[in-house]
C-alpha cells in the first residue's frame, strides 16, 4: 500500500513538475494558482468526478472526452487542458488530486508561501485572522496563508502547526498538563 501511494506522489510530481516549469517560463504562474485551486476545489466537491478519475469501469475516450470538456468550462489553460487529456490517455487521471496538491506546494515555494493549520476551538473573526498572519509572517519570513478548522473538543484557544513547529495553546493541553502535574504531586 505505502508503495503504490509513493508512485502515485511520483507520477502526480512530474506532471506537476513539467507543468509547473512551462507556466513559470510563460510567467503564468498566478493563473496557473487560481486554475488549480478552481480544479481543487471541483475535486473535492463532486463525487462524480473523483468516481471518473478512479474507476476503472470508465474507457480513456470516455474519461478524456469528459475531462475535455470538464477543462473547457473551466476554462483552463491550453498547458494544463493539455496535460489533463494525457493524463487521462495514460491511464493517470487517478492521481488528480496529488497533481493538484504538488502544483499547489510548488507555487507556494515559487512565491515564498507557508501554510498554517490552525485548529481553534471556535471561528477565527477576519481580525484574529489577519492578526495571526502577521505575526506567523513575522516569526517565519515567508508570506503565510491559514488553513483553519475548528474541534470545539479544545474548550479555547488553538494549535498551529507552522512547517515542522507546533504551538498548542488550547485550554484541553494545558488542562491535560495540569492533570499531569497534580498525579506526581499525589
Amino acid at each position: 500500500m505505502a508503495n503504490s501511494v509513493s508512485m502515485s506522489h511520483s507520477i502526480a510530481r512530474r506532471y506537476a513538475q513539467a507543468v509547473f516549469e512551462i507556466a513559470r517560463e510563460e510567467g503564468q504562474v498566478d493563473a496557473l494558482a487560481a486554475q488549480t485551486e478552481e480544479l481543487s476545489a471541483a475535486l473535492d466537491g463532486s463525487p462524480e468526478l473523483r468516481d471518473l478519475i478512479s474507476s476503472p469501469i470508465y474507457a480513456r475516450d470516455d474519461q478524456a472526452r469528459a475531462i475535455g470538456t470538464l477543462a473547457a468550462r473551466m476554462n483552463l489553460s491550453p498547458v494544463l487542458a493539455n496535460t489533463l487529456q494525457l493524463m487521462a490517455r495514460n491511464r493517470r487521471l487517478f492521481v488528480l488530486p496529488q497533481f493538484t496538491q504538488a502544483l499547489a506546494e510548488l507555487i507556494a515555494v515559487e512565491r515564498g508561501e507557508v501554510t498554517a493549520e490552525v485548529t481553534s476551538a471556535a471561528p477565527l473573526t477576519d481580525a484574529q485572522q489577519e492578526k495571526l498572519k502577521a505575526t506567523l509572517a513575522q516569526k517565519s519570513g515567508k508570506t503565510v496563508k491559514l488553513n483553519t478548522r475548528v474541534d470545539d473538543t479544545l474548550i479555547g484557544g488553538m494549535i498551529v502547526k507552522l512547517g515542522s513547529q507546533m504551538i498548542d495553546s488550547s485550554v484541553r493541553s494545558k488542562l491535560a498538563s495540569l492533570q499531569n502535574v497534580m498525579k506526581e504531586v499525589g
